[in-house]
């Protein structure tokens, strides 16, 4: 047989390491329609000059290289994937830039099949490298995996024990980056890391719909072949379900009203796809600084916050139930560390 169906949940194994196949080459292009689908407006990432002000190369948005490297994972990881669960420890390591290729390796660290004996959950820790085989990116996640065959033993319980958030400490700013000479009428708002304070929240305001095509051109960008997505035989309602980076893609765009000068990523805390998003849903979003703390290079600091997408019909900053459950409306729960002048 020379077809792949992917892989299930009985072919994993803990402590085994995943090489992914292909190597992608990212240019201009990727990011011009990146930008074209959300369309992320924070200035680093749309102008090179200004980038260069901040003593960095133009380098892409870091939800690119999110969904680069999490594309390499989808045909070994999430091909007959039920749903992507979670994320933790994830830390970005390197820009990116044009003209650099990425690659990306799993290691499997935890397994636990479900009690309806059709499915399990898989926990990989993922690394993106460039071609000088650089770790640019590093996160975990985890995934329910149907079985193909239901009476295979089920393996060993192995549950990772994993931090809550990325220590301040471990957050890596890249090389060369500064803000002293940080244009705040350029970049679109003028708060600082001083003017935000832990509890605060922040609405978003701005709203978009979800089209079929649009998250579809979306996830084949990343080469990111999930049958969820794409086939509409392969759920009972006849829906392609949406790609949770797709939302968090859109999330992010939607933080610029109120967040403009958060213009990096450096650590991806936790997130949760509270539930599924379909094409013709409206998304909002909503922030909640969750801490603050100062890096290791002078007027760079870093703010953690909450990021949650909500269908259009929830109330504003809905979250969770009285019975700890998420809100009806909530389809992302984001808890990220992202860098801000001081």
């Amino acid at each position: 047989m020379k077809t792949n169906p992917g892989r299930f949940f009985e072919d994993y194994r803990v402590g085994e390491t995943i090489r992914h196949a292909v190597p992608r080459t990212l240019l201009g292009g990727e990011k011009a329609l990146y930008h074209a689908l959300y369309p992320s407006r924070h200035a680093l990432h749309s102008s090179d000059r200004f980038a260069g002000l901040c003593g960095l190369a133009g380098p892409f948005d870091d939800l690119i290289t999110f969904h680069t490297v999490f594309g390499k994972t989808v045909p070994d990881i999430s091909l007959n994937a039920v749903a992507n669960l979670g994320y933790a420890e994830g830390r970005w390591l390197k820009p990116v830039y044009p003209a650099d290729t990425l690659t990306a390796t799993s290691d499997v660290i935890g397994l636990k099949q479900n009690s309806n004996g059709e499915s399990g959950v898989v926990w990989v820790r993922t690394t993106g490298r460039n071609e000088r085989d650089e770790a640019v990116l590093e996160y975990v996640r985890w995934v329910m995996v149907r079985k193909f065959d239901t009476a295979a033993q089920a393996p060993d319980t192995v549950i990772p024990e994993l931090a809550p958030v990325v220590p301040p400490e471990m957050l890596v700013v890249p090389d060369g980056l500064t803000f002293s000479r940080y244009d705040f009428d350029l970049a679109g708002e003028p708060h600082r890391w001083g003017d935000y304070e832990v509890g605060e929240k922040i609405d978003h305001l701005d709203r978009v719909t979800i089209e079929e095509a649009e998250h579809m051109m979306a996830t084949r960008l990343w080469q990111n072949t999930a049958k969820v997505h794409f086939d509409a035989t392969n759920r009972d309602d006849g829906k392609r379900l949406i790609y949770g980076g797709h939302i968090i893609s859109l999330a992010r765009t939607l933080s610029f009203n109120g967040l403009a000068n958060v213009q990096l990523l450096a650590a991806l805390n936790a997130g949760t796809h509270a539930a599924p998003c379909f094409a013709g849903d409206t998304i909002s979003a909503w922030s909640e600084v969750l801490g603050k703390a100062e890096t290791n290079v002078p007027g760079v600091g870093a703010l953690r916050l909450r990021l949650v997408a909500q269908k259009a019909d929830a109330p504003p900053f809905s979250l969770r139930t009285e019975d700890g459950k998420y809100a009806p409306g909530v389809v992302l729960d984001l808890d990220y560390w992202g860098l801000i002048p001081i």
